[in-house]
């Protein structure tokens, strides 16, 4: 394992889907809505997982792709999911264990936190809002915030500068080599949670300073 981590930081940053919050029900009740209202056959969770991580529009078309159909209607689809998803964003989506008190233990320490997604920036408030973690977070920057989203280091950047941390002095947490990816490309430290979306790549092959399996890890 790398030196930057097992160590205490100033500042740490998430990434929200699969690292914070378990928002793969949701999200694919939303899918399936959508498949199913456009005359499509829905497909099951366990694939919905595999496919979150890129979007909803890439997330829609592997859901035709494998059921070998066309995506001749991929943005009604998308339109048809989006307005689901933010009617029903938190209806069965929960942090992930110790989640909530590990956040209150960082912020009790000092650290800083913000979340660094690529979910847009209208259904992260949602989601954040409605589980009631918006007091956690000093920065939130989504996918429609930086000019570039991840793997780009432009939103890691953002956070940085609204947290008033350099790169050296912060952890990134995540879930996938999207996550790394921008770690790297900003200079932070990167450790992965093994429970998230990484679409089948074990979290110990992602790249990382390390990895975890409970999110109260972090404190040690």
């Amino acid at each position: 394992m790398n030196h930057v981590w097992p160590r205490a930081y100033r500042a740490y940053l998430f990434d929200l889907d699969g690292t914070l919050i378990d928002t793969a029900p949701d999200i694919h009740v939303a899918l399936n809505a959508a498949l199913e209202h456009h005359g499509y056959p829905p497909i099951d969770e366990s694939l919905t997982r595999h496919f979150i991580g890129h979007g909803g529009r890439a997330m829609i078309r592997a859901a035709l792709e494998h059921h070998q159909l066309p995506d001749v209607n991929l943005e009604s689809l998308l339109v048809t999911f989006l307005d689901h998803y933010s009617a029903h964003i938190a209806d069965f989506s929960q942090p992930y264990a110790t989640v909530v008190e590990t956040l209150g233990a960082l912020k009790d320490r000092g650290a800083k936190l913000g979340i660094v997604t690529n979910k847009g920036g209208r259904l992260t408030h949602l989601l954040v809002d409605a589980l009631k973690l918006q007091h956690n977070f000093d920065s939130i920057i989504a996918g429609d915030s930086a000019a570039k989203p991840k793997p780009a280091s432009d939103p890691l950047f953002m956070a940085l500068n609204e947290l008033g941390v350099d790169a050296t002095d912060t952890l990134f947490v995540g879930d996938s080599t999207t996550d790394v990816e921008a770690a790297r490309a900003a200079g932070t430290a990167v450790v992965c949670v093994d429970y998230g979306y990484s679409q089948g790549v074990p979290a110990n092959a992602l790249g990382a300073d390390g990895t975890i399996s409970l999110f109260a890890e972090l404190l040690t």
